[in-house]
């Protein structure tokens, strides 16, 4: 009835685009964030200045890893290493950690200026879900994750939740390494071989696929849906409504 295998009895939703319309927020607060340092550093160093493109860079090296990770990979696709930094650096500074939180100062306005909006046909999926006796959790890189969800008004849909914060704290990999997924199932009492993972962006499928779960729902929100099936996906959506209109 849920359109996934009979064995499954877990299900794990990636949140950025999949339950919740944030993952053109996050695109663009990349774009201002890269796009700033990139112009600066073509003035200093007297070189041509070429935009982050917030489609292809940020399917291909942001999209669904930590935020640390999305730095250092598309920085690492122009040529550019910067040092590390900690945790504690400011918006302004010129490490990894100084163009992150950059990054999550500009989302985190745009998400306290425009609010939060759910896919409808990802809630009432996940209602489907809960009635149907299967347990759910949220499985997110975003360390603002919570905060997200109690924006949409979702977060008691839940039983558990993986998220930035918490991958930080237990050691867990990032997208695309599945620990987090991993570690969803584990909480959920669930195999990966009985879960289904749900996912819109690329890093998020490969997680799905590396972990052995039992289906890999891809999340065609942006019209890659031959590269979700490249990169692991079972069955592709336009939306979780999908779905159910197939019993």
């Amino acid at each position: 009835m849920l359109g996934l295998p009979d064995h499954v009895r877990a299900c794990l939703f990636d949140l950025d685009g999949v339950l919740t319309r944030t993952a053109k927020v996050h695109a663009a607060a990349w774009k201002e964030m890269f796009d700033g340092f990139l112009r600066a550093r073509a003035e200093r160093e007297g070189t041509a200045f070429t935009p982050f493109d917030a489609v292809e860079d940020y399917d291909e090296y942001v999209d669904g890893r930590p935020r640390e990770d999305g730095v250092r990979t598309f920085l690492a696709s122009r040529g550019v290493r910067l040092p590390e930094g900690s945790p504690d650096d400011p918006p302004g500074a010129e490490t990894v950690n100084g163009l992150g939180t950059r990054k999550n100062t500009l989302v985190l306005r745009r998400i306290r200026e425009d609010g939060v909006e759910p896919y409808e046909g990802s809630v009432g999926y996940v209602h489907a879900v809960r009635a149907a006796g299967l347990r759910c959790a949220v499985v997110s890189s975003s360390a603002n994750c919570r905060d997200v969800l109690a924006a949409a008004g979702i977060e008691d849909l839940f039983d558990a939740r993986v998220d930035g914060v918490v991958a930080h704290e237990r050691g867990l990999r990032g997208k695309p390494a599945p620990d987090t997924y991993l570690e969803g199932a584990r909480v959920l009492g669930a195999e990966p071989a009985e879960a289904a993972v749900f996912e819109d962006a690329l890093a998020g499928v490969e997680a799905g696929r590396a972990g052995g779960f039992g289906v890999v729902v891809g999340v065609d929100r942006v019209g890659q849906a031959e590269r979700l099936r490249s990169h692991g996906a079972d069955v592709v959506v336009r939306d979780l409504s999908e779905l159910l209109e197939s019993r």
